[in-house]
């Protein structure tokens, strides 16, 4: 089987190969014999009801400062010239991320879009998780002042975080005696219109933030991602160390949980995020951990992500 993959993502020639998921499944799907495209999001344009973009062939090597060649960029048809599209933008989830969903859904599932864009729009990832309020850590979603201050008095440690960031932009910890809580609401007021997330602190945070790989709502793979001393994310972008980890059965007892969900939903590819015994996130928009899973476990889930395209695109 022979696919046309376009993949819809932010510039090919900032991204780190030694890190980058979307990379390495580019370079699974050119060794099993498909063609590669590659446009902007900015690039996507609906014309006379057809969807198209503005996209470049594309090649892939593991070779840093040389990784990529792009070939003449000109305009195909997203329905008729592609069989795959691997919606793999960063985020923020804002409106041009949502109107790229709403764009996509006119060619889903005819051509595949992974994941499924309708349902990515439905599913913010701090919203999503809150689907499954038992698995989750003590949370307030709220623009009430009076909410927040009740939910500090009752678990004293929080944490605040806008609802739609990204990558542990906008994060605070607020510990027990923290004046800053008011200025905080404050300027959170200002920045967003929409309500503030608030969760209980899990002091389990130190021992790690596990990012869990699910390939059609089953579990595959786990990196444990350890914060810096005096920081309370664990991203890596801000000095998180990557860990070896194996799953426990909480773990697993979550996985199994919301991975039929998932699966009925078109989510192929999610990564979620857990602390001690709570589900914090659930990622389905460009979900990352493929390399550095693959370099502690010694697998290539890319290879069973595009298995599960491939199954997807065949039935």
């Amino acid at each position: 089987m022979s696919l046309r993959v376009a993949i819809q993502m932010d510039p090919i020639e900032t991204i780190d190969i030694n890190g980058d998921s979307t990379f390495v499944m580019g370079l699974e799907a050119q060794k099993r014999g498909h063609t590669l495209f590659h446009y902007h999001p900015k690039d996507l344009t609906m014309l006379d009801g057809r969807v198209v973009a503005y996209a470049r062939p594309m090649t892939l090597k593991r070779e840093h400062g040389n990784h990529f060649e792009l070939g003449e960029a000109s305009w195909i048809d997203l329905q008729d010239d592609v069989d795959v599209i691997l919606m793999r933008q960063d985020p923020p989830f804002d409106m041009a991320y949502i109107t790229a969903t709403h764009l996509l859904e006119h060619i889903h599932p005819q051509t595949l879009v992974v994941n499924n864009p309708a349902e990515v729009r439905n599913a913010p990832e701090k919203l999503f998780v809150t689907k499954f309020p038992d698995l989750m850590p003590p949370t307030l979603i709220t623009s009430n002042k009076e909410q927040i201050e009740r939910f500090r008095d009752k678990h004293k440690d929080i944490i605040v975080k806008p609802l739609f960031g990204n990558g542990g932009a906008g994060v605070f910890h607020i510990k027990p005696g923290d004046e800053n809580l008011n200025s905080l609401i404050e300027m959170f007021s200002e920045l967003y219109r929409e309500p503030i997330m608030v969760q209980a602190y899990l002091p389990d945070v130190r021992k790690g933030d596990k990012r869990i790989i699910l390939i059609d709502g089953v579990a595959a793979g786990a990196v444990n991602r350890i914060p810096a001393e005096g920081e309370a994310r664990s991203n890596m972008h801000v000095g998180g160390q990557a860990a070896k980890s194996e799953l426990t059965a909480r773990e697993r007892e979550i996985c199994e949980r919301i991975g039929p969900e998932l699966k009925a939903r078109g989510m192929i590819f999610v990564g979620i995020d857990v602390i001690g015994d709570y589900l914090t996130e659930i990622n389905v928009t460009s979900p990352t951990g493929l390399q550095e899973i693959n370099r502690f476990d010694g697998s290539c889930l890319e290879s069973q992500i595009w298995d599960a395209i491939e199954t997807h695109t065949a039935s």
